[in-house]
């Protein structure tokens, strides 16, 4: 068993939010990775895929996925289970933002829309 305290999280930022490494494979010995997703209002994640699901947990704010071809609003409270290999991306509410706790196995790859490998990202490594 490990413990990771707060100080220790891993935090790496992008143009669509902070993410906080919670767990991973590299952070505690994890056999999935479980990261913090911080975006502020307004912000726009890149349109991508990954090779495994995700499940998405809001615990703050609101925003718009757009996962597979449809769209759906998410507030506090609500989860979405990502299918592996469908095209997403969320969109942070323009007043709110939002706070999200995500999981994903260890390894999970990220895709451009067009199939073009972006690699594992450093939240789940």
């Amino acid at each position: 068993m490990a413990v990771i305290h707060a100080d220790d999280a891993r935090r790496s930022e992008t143009p669509g939010g902070v993410m906080t490494t919670l767990a991973s494979p590299t952070q505690g010995g994890a056999s999935r990775a479980l990261w913090k997703v911080e975006a502020k209002p307004g912000a726009e994640g890149p349109v991508h895929d990954f090779d495994v699901e995700q499940v998405w947990s809001w615990v703050a704010g609101a925003a718009t996925v757009e996962l597979g071809g449809e769209r759906f609003e998410v507030t506090a409270g609500d989860t979405v289970v990502m299918p592996a290999r469908t095209v997403r991306r969320v969109l942070a509410d323009p007043a709110t933002g939002y706070t999200a706790v995500v999981t994903a196995a260890a390894g999970a790859r990220a895709f451009a829309a067009d199939g073009t490998e972006y690699g594992v990202p450093p939240w789940i490594a």
